[in-house]
């Protein structure tokens, strides 16, 4: 798939979203992610709605399968915490966190 091609799916899938029609912003970033499992950006836009569709397990699969973009790195440490957390799994959630924060800050300046 070429570059504006995947673009074009992505920016629909947010439009779908925005306007309450997550089937189908569900089902482009599905597509998405089935024809590159590495792309980041939909893997993201993909845990997200996962999340709130209470599947945590296929979330993280997801994430951690990706190569999510450094500009995304805050939200991809968001939904992993968040899908932990889900999972019953909160000393893992609060440390993946911690190295998110660590990365951004640095170990003598971490936020909790």
């Amino acid at each position: 798939m070429r570059e504006d091609d995947r673009q074009f799916l992505l920016t629909a899938a947010w439009l779908f979203m925005r306007h309450g029609q997550r089937a189908r912003a569900l089902a482009l970033c599905e597509a998405l992610c089935e024809d590159n499992p590495r792309d980041g950006v939909a893997a993201v836009a993909l845990s997200e709605m996962l999340l709130d569709m209470s599947k945590p397990e296929r979330a993280l699969e997801l994430l951690h399968g990706a190569d999510v973009p450094r500009s995304l790195s805050h939200v991809s440490a968001v939904l992993e915490t968040r899908a932990l957390k889900m999972q019953g799994r909160k000393a893992e959630s609060a440390a993946r966190w911690r190295r998110y924060l660590e990365s951004q800050k640095g170990a003598e300046r971490k936020w909790m």
